[in-house]
């Protein structure tokens, strides 16, 4: 396992913070003041995002464990921005709506170096895997801190 040092602990921390924070102050609002005839797809995205969120806040405090839910974020956007929104610039159809989601997923790059790659390396890529199956002859292995004296 590679050791995390408190400083990237506390880069990793302030991405959650920036990533939680833009979102609480951007889509919450949005969320909670919407009307009725809000559009399907935007309620969706809104709800996902107002969720994305709540699990960044714990990102301040479990940094490592939810190293997942930030990977997801950038993941998407330069997916996005790979996909969707390059061949629209190369061709020139750029609007107003997909400018400004342009502009909102450049902030990713923000976490990029904030986000401590070689663990992310250690353990999502080289860790083995978690097994797919039990073996029901193994024994259970139970902690001995959790097993109290009678």
């Amino acid at each position: 396992m590679t050791e995390i040092s408190p400083v990237r602990l506390y880069a990793l921390r302030l991405a959650f913070l920036i990533f939680a924070g833009g979102l609480i102050l951007v889509k919450w609002p949005m969320l909670i003041s919407h009307d009725a005839s809000w559009p399907p797809f935007e309620g969706v995205t809104g709800a996902l995002l107002g969720g994305l969120a709540l699990m960044a806040l714990l990102g301040l405090r479990y940094p490592l464990q939810m190293l997942p839910i930030l990977l997801f974020e950038v993941t998407w956007k330069i997916i996005w921005g790979a996909l969707i929104f390059l061949p629209l610039w190369q061709a020139g159809k750029v609007d107003e709506v997909t400018a400004n989601i342009g502009v909102n997923c450049l902030f990713v790059l923000l976490f990029l170096p904030l986000i401590p790659w070689d663990y992310v390396f250690a353990n999502f890529v080289r860790a083995p895997s978690t097994r797919w199956r039990h073996n029901k002859l193994e024994p259970a292995v139970v902690p001995a801190s959790a097993v109290t004296p009678a």
